[in-house]
């Protein structure tokens, strides 16, 4: 029997709006291929794309961090973060 999720994402939910900076505006990117970002979904939710780590630190979560199966730990910078800040809290 499949435990249902508490909250599952939706694939088909669209790109709404960038949250923040563009990486190339904040100097993370050439505007090329590397190319972190943070997007909120026509639904609400938010997607990021950064580099994937979850190898690099599934060894060292802190305590009660877990990682399913189908999820991946991404790493973006933290100047995009704190770009997005104004945004994030309308989102």
């Amino acid at each position: 029997m499949t435990r249902a999720r508490a909250w599952e994402a939706d694939p088909s939910a669209l790109f709404e709006r960038r949250l923040g900076k563009s990486a190339e505006e904040l100097g993370n990117s050439d505007g090329r291929d590397e190319c972190p970002d943070i997007w909120q979904l026509d639904n609400g939710d938010i997607a990021v794309i950064g580099r994937d780590l979850t190898g690099a630190y599934r060894s060292r979560l802190p305590d009660g961090v877990r990682l399913a199966p189908d999820e991946r730990l991404v790493v973006i910078p933290g100047n995009m973060l704190r770009a997005a800040g104004e945004d994030i809290a309308d989102a």
